[in-house]
């Protein structure tokens, strides 16, 4: 108990931004509060706050750890509210966030399915690419692929990710399979554009992480429009598997420079930090969370 104790008043310090602030939303003294972070670091072994009378700040160690925290708590609230709410039914309207390409592919066609199961929920679906305000917009969940960091929201991981370059095997004929991150300045790759920029490509050597600029004569800001693009064998593009791994299993396209790739923005599901998650939500997010762990489901067409 004082282990969970410990956890949960680590995660709330964090949520509330203060010691201070903890204690008063649990209407004890600060200095317990101090003693419970203390006692917790002192057990793992790790910082995980740099605490000053001015401000809180996370440590890398701290950071890493408030997401396994997170998790831990919602999946504990998950499982005493599916014992208390057995025979609750979800009811409602949920109001649900996407990116706009995963969200045509990998959300959009899940909801009819996930409404057979729970009739009593009305969905409305929001597809776009920009982060969404989740409180002051009224968005129930989220749908972001990302290194979540905003620890005022709770994350859900849903799927890994990870992201591959593609080409046709008529355009790796033609031109050649690139063995080296050097190789690529010999391709046409096609990038994602941005307010006139372009996007780099990232890559594993090493130890570390390193970002290419890429040149091509064809960029856009539409990833459809670039999956299009290099399904017409117009040249290679970096795309993640969540796109392209169904083309990859029918051999439409075929992956490149495999040793080189990057680990990935990961899929999660975010909300607003609740007590109480709303039964719909939660039934939401294990719906997607269950399905996209079903064997062969990415490599789907």
């Amino acid at each position: 108990m004082g282990q969970f104790r410990q956890i949960s008043t680590f995660v709330e310090v964090v949520n509330r931004g203060s010691l201070s602030a903890a204690a008063r939303a649990e209407g004890i003294a600060p200095a317990v509060i101090g003693r419970r972070l203390d006692a917790l670091e002192q057990r793992l072994g790790v910082k995980l706050l740099q605490r000053t009378t001015r401000k809180l700040a996370l440590t890398d160690e701290g950071a890493a750890f408030l997401e396994d925290c997170q998790r831990i708590l919602v999946d504990l609230e998950s499982a005493e509210a599916a014992v208390a709410e057995r025979s609750a039914r979800a009811t409602g309207h949920l109001l649900i966030s996407a990116p706009a390409g995963f969200g045509r592919l990998h959300v959009a066609p899940l909801v009819p399915s996930f409404l057979a199961e729970h009739r009593d929920v009305a969905v409305t679906l929001n597809l776009n690419d920009r982060v969404v305000d989740l409180i002051g917009e009224g968005v129930d969940v989220a749908i972001r692929i990302a290194s979540m960091s905003d620890s005022n929201l709770v994350s859900v991981k849903l799927a890994d990710n990870h992201r591959v370059v593609v080409g046709t095997p008529a355009y790796l004929k033609r031109h050649g399979v690139p063995k080296t991150l050097d190789d690529l300045a010999r391709h046409n790759c096609m990038t994602i554009s941005s307010e006139g920029s372009q996007r780099g490509w990232t890559f594993r050597e090493g130890d570390k992480n390193v970002t290419l600029k890429i040149a091509g004569n064809m960029s856009c800001n539409d990833g459809a429009v670039l999956h299009d693009w290099v399904l017409a064998g117009k040249g290679l593009a970096w795309r993640s598997m969540w796109e392209v791994g169904a083309d990859i299993e029918a051999g439409r396209l075929k992956p490149v420079l495999n040793e080189f790739s990057a680990p990935g923005n990961d899929i999660y599901a975010v909300f607003a930090q609740r007590r109480h998650l709303p039964f719909r939500i939660r039934a939401f997010v294990d719906f997607l969370r269950h399905t996209y762990a079903q064997p062969g489901y990415w490599r789907k067409g």
